[in-house]
């Protein structure tokens, strides 16, 4: 048994930093955030979703092409401070929870910008509407633990987010700027 050992050594010594690299990640609920900025009549109207999940699947930070960002969005949790608005945002004319009450983004592909940075490309899921996405993210690591965050920018009307009479951008505006921190840790 040794013998083998001995010979096999040197040959899985010489992948192992393949191996150790390349990581899954989970996201840890505790201080990870998204958010959203929506304006009215030109003033920014934040939100919040309160319930989302983000796994980083077979992560290398130095060759990140054959990673994975899976997000997933429990629509349903959507907070922007404000009972009306709240009860406003559940109808047929903005986010429909009845008929959609998840969102998802799968990358399609990741690659590193330069030091840190990081763009995942996808598909972004939202009340029936697949509309392929960027997603630009920092990078950072330490043992077990590791944090990632950004901000983008989504055109609401594209996923049919605000019909009827607020389809127009002249009131609610067409941009809706999201946020993110997301605290990971490493389950492999």
């Amino acid at each position: 048994m040794k013998r083998i050992v001995a010979l096999l050594g040197p040959c899985c010594l010489a992948f192992a930093p393949l191996v150790v690299q390349a990581a899954d990640w989970k996201m840890d609920p505790a201080g990870s955030k998204l958010e959203f900025v929506a304006s009215f009549e030109k003033a920014p109207a934040p939100g919040v979703f309160k319930e989302f999940d983000v796994r980083l699947l077979r992560f290398d930070p130095e060759k990140p092409a054959g990673a994975s960002l899976e997000v997933t969005i429990r629509v349903t949790s959507a907070d922007m401070g404000i009972a009306d608005v709240n009860k406003e945002i559940r109808g047929k004319d903005w986010f429909d929870y009845a008929g959609f009450p998840q969102a998802e983004f799968h990358s399609i592909n990741l690659r590193r910008t330069e030091g840190n940075r990081y763009l995942a490309r996808g598909t972004l899921s939202l009340k029936g509407v697949k509309q392929p996405v960027e997603v630009p993210f920092t990078w950072a690591a330490s043992a077990g633990a590791a944090a990632m965050g950004g901000e983008l920018v989504l055109k609401r009307g594209a996923f049919g987010i605000g019909l009827g009479e607020w389809a127009a951008s002249d009131v609610i505006g067409a941009d809706v700027k999201v946020t993110f921190k997301v605290n990971l840790r490493r389950v492999n």
